[in-house]
């Protein structure tokens, strides 16, 4: 019997889900993440969720792991000491960097520019040069490149990136600098960008390898410690990594190239609400995922996540793939205050984290927060996670009461000031991933997730037009679903760079075919079998001249079809829905790329029985909330107990293990077949 765990580590728990392929069963718990070493909370995590299963670690077949141990060492500015070889007369690449300033017009005096991930210090030259054709100008010397090699191993470096003026067109030179690393800095990673991104544009491919070789260390000493640990325990399955496009790599594949899982974290919350809209029958979706510190938002579209070719990462911006996520530091535990400057209600981005964490979690907390709020005003109903855990009302309302005076407001109004400004802030963001793209929030539906995502969904929903809003089964566990269910993918690009009057369809399907070669093999060395791997391919399209491109999926039956009139009918229409213009300019076929997928599990989701309706038998208990401006009566439900069809009316709050759901007044919120909660307005 083939068993998939998915495990999910955030700041504050480590979540697992354990699917059984055959049955479509599964079992889910929540265990405390472990900071100083997040392998110990897996571990404990593995072996409490297969006691309660009752198979043991070694029934484990696919153990498939979301990380943010790349991400953390990025934001914390603790990856390794890299040094950086290229092209003489390209030293200071990392420096020079691009123009471009982030904010206003003041955005030159008041932006700190980020420190360089390679130093100026540990930055070297060496002769040769290939030119824009990718023939040899000047040969490289090896004595030259044996010296500056001595140079970094004396200067301590941990890790090496080696990006060479147009290598992306080829790489020889890269590889004998890379043979001779391996001989005079024995046992440290080296990097080559030509393998990492081969793309033209140097400042992109030198700060992308340089990312990679950055976290290479850190990542590599993760991996290697998990897979170690997870052996010492029985488990002899197959271990992989989620990467920031929400496909999945293979634990050796992401030790190499790190720079791929830089977003691993929040993306798998995105393909758990795939698998939730597959079932659910629900094609278009907003994703809304809220933890304790900040909310990811997503946009996904007839079941496909919007992705783009940058992965941001607090300053950093690398080119590699990534699913569409918009972070914001709105969550349960984000701080109110009233700046003493303008009196006007904050909140976040600080957050109280786990520690010490809200008030009312009793772990000695001061300052009032979202979950506090939501505790005064009775949506958190005092004991969560089945009873266990106790919360502190009185302490809520004492801090809430601090913002109420700073106000001059009651308690209550304070309260729900809170959680407006929050779910403010909710919305601004799913702006960006639809309305500033182009979409109208109105045709898909709110999926709410995390710890606190069904709280807000339902009021974010009204704000959005978004309906239904939706809070799937095990919310609070979504990302490891979303890890447990997604497929096997790779890709690699190539630059083209010519005019699309000056190509014909069969030069690219030629290039295209021998990229798809290569990737079908990579995913073949991981085990895929030849007849589950599926090939995809993007184009990216500009107007000559333009900066920045438009990426396009396309098949080469499509370009067999249709040639290259097909692709540039298609930019011009994904062109005027991003900027609502289109130029008479000629087009230009700028990046190829060729993606292979692993089989999708079509798991099923486990049915529910039928009910009449009546969610009388999921009654806990009567309770008071106050909503719109009073205090109003409401009912607590038990989601295990609710039944197929059964219909809830606003205001009301269904509980379970992981999460809780909040249903406003003026709703009514419909159980779907597999237990969905569907709520619209009444």
């Amino acid at each position: 019997m083939g068993y998939r765990l998915g495990v999910d580590v955030g700041g504050t728990f480590t979540d697992l889900l354990l699917f059984d392929v055959e049955s479509g069963a599964f079992w889910r718990h929540k265990t405390p993440s472990t900071p100083h070493d997040s392998s110990e909370g897996i571990l404990n995590g593995v072996v409490a969720i297969c006691e309660k299963a009752g198979v043991t670690p070694a029934d484990v077949e696919f153990f498939l792991h979301g990380t943010t141990v790349a991400t953390n060492a990025v934001l914390e500015g603790k990856g390794s000491r890299v040094g950086l070889v290229t092209t003489e007369g390209y030293r200071h690449i990392m420096q020079i960097a691009r123009s471009y300033v982030p904010g206003g017009l003041a955005g030159w005096i008041v932006w700190p520019k980020p420190q360089p991930l390679a130093a100026l210090e540990d930055t070297v030259t060496i002769k040769g040069r290939m030119n824009a054709d990718g023939q040899e100008v000047r040969p490289i010397d090896d004595d030259d490149i044996r010296a500056q090699l001595e140079f970094l191993k004396a200067q301590g470096v941990e890790a090496i990136t080696v990006s060479l003026i147009n290598a992306y067109l080829n790489g020889a030179h890269e590889k004998r600098v890379g043979e001779l690393a391996a001989e005079v800095l024995p046992g440290v990673p080296v990097s080559l960008s030509h393998e990492v991104l081969p793309e033209m544009q140097e400042y992109e491919r030198t700060l992308t390898t340089v990312a990679n070789a950055s976290v290479r260390p850190v990542v590599g000493k993760y991996v290697s410690n998990l897979r170690n640990k997870l052996a010492s325990a029985g488990m002899a399955g197959k271990l992989s990594l989620l990467r920031s496009d929400g496909g999945l790599m293979s634990a050796q594949k992401a030790e190499e190239h790190p720079v791929n899982i830089l977003m691993s974290g929040p993306a798998g919350g995105v393909t758990g609400a795939i698998w939730v809209g597959r079932n659910a029958g629900i094609k278009n979706i907003l994703t809304l995922d809220v933890g304790g510190t900040s909310t990811d938002v997503a946009l996904i579209e007839n079941l496909e996540a919007r992705r783009v070719r940058t992965t941001e990462v607090g300053h950093l911006s690398v080119r590699a793939s990534a699913l569409d996520v918009k972070t914001v530091g709105a969550g349960g535990g984000s701080i109110a205050y009233v700046p003493e400057l303008t009196k006007a209600l904050r909140v976040g981005p600080q957050s109280a984290g786990a520690v010490p964490g809200p008030v009312a979690y009793g772990k000695g907390g001061t300052l009032p927060t979202v979950t506090d709020a939501n505790v005064v005003l009775g949506y958190l109903p005092e004991a969560l996670l089945g009873g266990t855990f106790k919360l502190d009302r009185e302490g809520a309302k004492k801090a809430v009461q601090t913002i109420a005076d700073a106000l001059g407001i009651g308690l209550m109004e304070a309260a729900r000031g809170i959680i407006d400004i929050v779910n403010e802030n909710m919305f601004g963001a799913l702006r960006m991933i639809s309305v500033q793209q182009g979409y109208d929030p109105r045709d898909f539906a709110l999926m709410g997730f995390g710890g606190a995502g069904p709280l807000h969904v339902n009021a974010v929903a009204r704000l959005m037009g978004s309906w239904p809003a939706v809070s799937p089964v095990s919310p609070g566990v979504l990302c490891a679903l979303g890890d447990a269910t997604t497929q096997m993918r790779t890709e690699t690009a190539r630059s083209f760079s010519r005019l699309a009057t000056n190509t014909k369809a069969e030069e690219l399907i030629a290039i295209l075919d021998e990229m798809a070669e290569q990737t079908r093999a990579e995913l073949k060395s991981d085990g895929v079998p030849d007849s589950e791997i599926t090939s995809l391919f993007e184009v990216d399209v500009r107007y000559a001249g333009q900066a920045f491109e438009v990426p396009l999926t396309i098949s080469s039956d499509l370009l067999r079809q249709d040639g290259i009139a097909g692709v540039l009918k298609r930019f011009d229409e994904e062109h005027h829905r991003l900027f609502t213009f289109n130029m008479d300019t000629p087009h230009e076929i700028v990046n190829l790329r060729a993606v292979a997928l692993g089989r999708a599990l079509d798991l099923p989701a486990a049915e529910l029985p039928k009910g009449d309706g009546n969610p009388i038998a999921a009654k806990m208990r009567d309770h008071s909330l106050w909503m719109d401006g009073k205090e109003q009566p409401a009912v607590i439900y038990d989601r295990s107990k609710l039944r197929q069809g059964d219909i809830i009316p606003g205001p009301a709050i269904v509980i379970e293990m992981d999460s809780t759901t909040l249903i406003e007044s003026g709703c009514v919120a419909t159980v779907d077949h597999v237990g969905n909660i569907l709520i619209n307005l009444a």
